[in-house]
């Protein structure tokens, strides 16, 4: 047995022995065959496609990049600049795509050695970011947090942004002291940090100065996105009497508006471009901002630009031919101060809201002249605000009887052959007698060219009665139509009273209606005898305007107009080939008969021209060629906003007149108003009209 197991394990440690350097073998063929391959690869890598992967390595990325143009420029209808651009230097960033806060931070340090920037309005968050950006002050301020900052209850690590917001509340509750020289820099690095991916902004555009200029260019190098550009900015060599009208341009802090954000941006605008924010730059936006420039630039794997290439221009905004004369527009307006301070002067603006006129070409529609005086009751300080005769209304009083005649006319009440009426007061149940200025028995009957002329509240009311049916017995309640406001209404509406005229700047508001009933429901019969001679329901000037243009022209109601044509930019600078003229819009045509028509007209050429005592317009008689015109005056009471409840409140005069001119070929219409004067006196708006006429006749030549 012992002779047995020598010899066995004699021959396992032979095996043994020889097996062990063969498994070794094996291990390093192995080892070296898959060295081998790799090897192998490698190279093929390297010979077949090393310029592959080479280009990868030094791929660039070619995008296109916008940029803004000059606005186009305004001009009066005699060619006169009224808005223009001032070009500024500027010191300008491209923001990179992969641009971080620590890079700005470093950008920002090298460049105010240069260049100075005014401390801009900064939150303490703006100021906690700048802090942050400092190379290695984020690490250092989240390493000096209480743990509580850093992670949350149950020992988590908070994400990047909560533990960034974190370090920016930190800041803030230790308090932030920067000195004049860190502020500026702060308000640099707001700027540059808040521009978009690839979007150029203003690091400075006003007051760069040539030594500026020339520090930052030789710099560049060391400025990444740091460039020296132009900007412009809004200028008006005739003065900004007219300002209020055109409207005004955003800022690129501002940038688009809120309530526009997505339309714009889904027409091609960036969040800051800078865009018409009212009025005329907002209406016509997109003709005046023109068509962007583009640059090709190209991005490196580093996510840096590499270069840049201009593949286009772009094309500077169009230009807007306006119907207003600025000279006849200052004169307007200068008109229209002296008369609202002559009656400051006699103490009785108080209460006035200011003073508007308008006028404009009945036989296009074209605005010939806006003009507004804007009173602070509060302060009595007054300052220009032409946009009045679009977006404020008043009560205008009997200026509106000629659409109240030519509406019962319409309705057949009355005919042009059959027109006389007894001209009695109005007695109703707990109101005081509804009358006419001039003493009661005065006329015991007139015709309706004769109560136009002299004003008559009370012919007015009686055409109103029959409009509605109605059986009229002193002091008793008076029973109409149901339907009588919509019936005045829909002819007044026809003219263009009550509605929104379509003039081509936004910002336009209409008329406002009263009430029709009474809180218990019963219909408001009063007030509509009220209505019947414009003391009820409240019309912009711009509507009044539209009003008497319509019985001027022979009943077509025409849309006003500001822009008389469109001009293409030429790269000059200069005026280029005219895209487009305004053309005359009729919105309707007010269904009376010619007859019908000279009704009215007679009445009021007889306002200005008749020789009764109570003639209301005589002082525009001696202006040749000769007038027409109708007077107002509403009754109505002074709101304080300050005390609204106020039992017996201060009672108040609008005095208005529309008016067009030469009477038998009109040419010009106009519209005024004097609203909430403590007195009448005066007849401002008829001296306002009287200097309109004499400077418009003298500068068209009409004698």
């Amino acid at each position: 047995m012992k002779r047995i197991l020598e010899i066995i394990r004699k021959r396992t440690g032979s095996q043994a022995k020889s097996t062990i350097p063969f498994r070794l073998n094996l291990l390093f063929f192995i080892v070296f065959a898959l060295f081998a391959l790799l090897v192998g690869q490698l190279a093929y890598l390297q010979i077949v496609y090393g310029g592959k992967f080479q280009a990868e390595v030094d791929r660039t990325d070619k995008t296109v990049m916008q940029g803004n143009v000059p606005r186009g420029m305004i001009y009066d209808s005699k060619g006169r600049l009224l808005v223009g651009n001032s070009t500024e230097s500027a010191i300008t960033y491209t923001k990179s795509a992969s641009v971080k806060s620590e890079d700005i931070y470093q950008i920002v340090d090298r460049l105010t050695k240069y260049v100075t920037v005014k401390k801009g309005k900064l939150s303490e968050r703006d100021k906690a970011d700048y802090i942050l950006a400092q190379k290695g002050r984020s690490a250092a301020i989240a390493k000096s947090m209480p743990k509580s900052y850093r992670q949350d209850s149950d020992g988590n690590a908070y994400s990047a942004n909560k533990l960034y917001a974190n370090e920016v509340k930190y800041v803030q509750e230790q308090g932030i002291h920067l000195s004049q020289s860190q502020l500026e820099k702060a308000t640099i690095f707001k700027t540059m940090s808040s521009a978009y991916a690839l979007s150029t902004v203003f690091v400075k555009d006003q007051g760069l100065t040539s030594k500026e200029i020339a520090e930052v260019s030789e710099h560049l190098t060391e400025l990444p996105g740091v460039s020296v550009g132009t900007n412009w900015n809004r200028e008006y060599p005739q003065g900004k009497s007219i300002a209020s009208i055109i409207g005004g341009v955003s800022t690129e802090q501002q940038g688009i508006p809120d309530d526009e954000l997505n339309i714009m941006l889904a027409s091609g605008y960036s969040r800051n471009d800078r865009v018409g924010t009212s009025y005329l730059e907002k209406s016509y936006e997109s003709i005046l901002a023109g068509t962007k420039s583009q640059r090709q630039v190209e991005i490196g794997s580093n996510n840096q630009i590499n270069s840049s290439k201009e593949i286009y221009a772009g094309q500077k905004g169009g230009n807007l031919n306006l119907t207003i004369d600025s000279e006849f527009q200052k004169k307007v307006q200068d008109t229209l101060n002296s008369e609202f301070a002559a009656a400051k002067g006699a103490g009785i603006t108080q209460y006035s809201d200011g003073a508007y006129a308008v006028a404009m070409n009945p036989q296009t529609g074209a605005i010939l002249a806006m003009a507004g005086v804007r009173n602070n009751t509060k302060t009595g300080k007054t300052t220009e605000d032409a946009l009045g005769v679009i977006n404020r209304t008043f009560v205008m009083g009997s200026a509106v009887k000629g659409a109240t005649v030519l509406g019962a006319l319409m309705d057949g009440v009355i005919t042009p052959e059959n027109n006389t009426l007894p001209d009695n007061p109005i007695y109703l149940p707990g109101t005081p007698v509804k009358k006419s200025v001039y003493p009661i028995g005065t006329y015991s009957s007139l015709t309706a060219q004769k109560a136009l002329e002299v004003s008559s509240n009370e012919y007015m009311m009686a055409l109103a009665l029959k409009e509605a049916k109605a059986t009229y017995v002193p002091s008793r309640q008076i029973k109409m139509d149901p339907n009588i406001f919509q019936t005045m209404r829909g002819y007044f509406n026809q003219f263009g009273l009550g509605v929104k005229t379509g003039i081509d700047i936004s910002g336009e508001t209409k008329g406002i209606e009263g009430a029709t009933k009474n809180s218990a429901g019963q219909l408001k019969t009063g007030s509509a005898l009220d209505l019947s001679y414009g003391n009820y329901d409240a019309y912009t000037l711009i509507e009044m305007a539209q009003y008497i243009s319509t019985i001027a022209n022979g009943g077509y109601r025409l849309k006003p107009y500001i822009v008389q044509s469109i001009q293409k930019t030429r790269n000059d600078g200069k005026k280029g080939a005219v895209e487009s003229v305004t053309k005359p819009s009729v919105l309707n045509r007010v269904g009376f008969t010619n007859d019908e028509l000279q009704v009215v007209k007679t009445g009021m050429y007889n306002v200005v021209h008749g020789t009764d005592g109570w003639t209301t317009g005589t002082r525009l008689k001696d202006i040749s060629p000769s007038v027409s015109a109708k007077t107002g005056t509403a009754q109505s009471f002074y709101y304080n906003p300050d005390d609204p409840n106020n039992p017996d409140p201060p009672s108040t005069i609008t005095t208005s007149l529309v008016s067009f001119g030469p009477s038998d070929n009109p040419n010009i219409a106009m519209a005024i108003v004097f609203p909430n004067l403590s007195s009448e006196n005066g007849n401002y708006p008829q001296l306002v009209a009287h200097q309109m006429y004499e400077d418009y006749y003298k500068l068209t030549g009409q004698k």
